[in-house]
């Protein structure tokens, strides 16, 4: 049995395994239907997005993790035990292990100036959600099966008839290549870190990325709440991009219109505001880790 430095905070069983159990349940109204979907070979537009794109399985979502420097006591800390980046301390006690922050520091560093830079900027609202557009513009094999509700020739004369401010290079790398010279910025990863802003659905929901690669070293409620922001981003870029999903439940968000791009910019505003404060959060978090991890 090893000693417990001073430093660590211990939380005994009957502390935390309630606060694990409330994670897991927050978490399953977005999993357990998701999980469902996929084993009666049903997809979904919206919901599974989130766990398609992103690299990070339900059960993990699903997982409460307390951050670094905290010690979990009991019997249920089996389940930690098993992890390969916690270590078990003996007596049924495991702490997430700092030592594997050394081999994290490039990927840190590189997260810190894409939060600071971004967080840095002004926000942008001048979009209106072309960058759904800009994926089907001109081409014969969009990248979803959905029907587009101004046809293909109307979805064409939408984006001829806006210029594209797409600054994510996420978003523009699926762009087809009838539309990538639209665009005034040609984004790279190369390039990334000069142009994201705070104003970009996609930036924001790319905090849920962000969040769930610090783990387990960051206490989990963060991973969550940036993947709730991110599901009510995506209901809103899927209602903002040119596909017919009445079918699904959505309604257009007609932003070739003057209303709808009203419309869009008030929650894309809203979203960035929102995104803000879990950017600033996350930032904090990848400080401490990287001050942990070149001590």
């Amino acid at each position: 049995m090893e000693h417990v430095p001073e430093t660590l905070t211990v939380l005994p069983q009957n502390v935390w395994l309630p606060r694990a159990q409330a994670h897991r349940e927050r978490a399953e109204r977005w999993t357990l239907p998701h999980l469902e979907r996929r084993d009666r070979g049903e997809k979904h537009p919206v919901e599974d997005f989130l766990f398609d794109y992103y690299d990070l399985a339900p059960s993990k979502l699903a997982r409460w993790h307390p951050g670094l420097d905290v010690v979990l006591e009991g019997p249920a800390t089996a389940e930690y035990a098993a992890l390969g980046a916690y270590l078990d301390l003996g007596d049924g006690r495991v702490t997430a292990d700092p030592s594997r922050l050394a081999k994290r520091v490039r990927g840190l560093t590189w997260t810190r100036e894409l939060l600071s830079r971004t967080s840095a900027r002004p926000a942008r609202f001048g979009c209106f959600g072309m960058h759904e557009w800009a994926m089907v513009y001109r081409t014969d094999a969009p990248r979803h099966p959905h029907p587009l509700r101004l046809g293909a020739d109307g979805t064409a004369d939408v984006v001829e008839s806006h210029q594209l401010a797409c600054t994510h290079t996420d978003a523009f790398r699926f762009f087809t290549s009838a539309a990538a010279p639209r665009n005034p910025l040609q984004l790279t990863r190369e390039n990334q870190l000069e142009h994201e802003q705070p104003g970009c659905l996609h930036a924001n929901m790319d905090l849920y990325k962000v969040a769930h690669r610090l783990l387990p070293f960051v206490e989990a409620t963060v991973v969550l709440d940036c993947f709730e922001l991110a599901r009510e981003i995506r209901t809103t870029d899927m209602e903002a991009s040119p596909y017919d999903l009445t079918a699904f439940g959505y309604g257009p968000l007609r932003v070739e219109t003057p209303e709808g791009k009203a419309e869009y910019v008030r929650r894309q505003r809203g979203f960035s505001e929102r995104a803000n404060v879990l950017r600033d959060r996350l930032l904090a978090d990848v400080d401490a880790l990287l001050a942990r991890a070149q001590a």
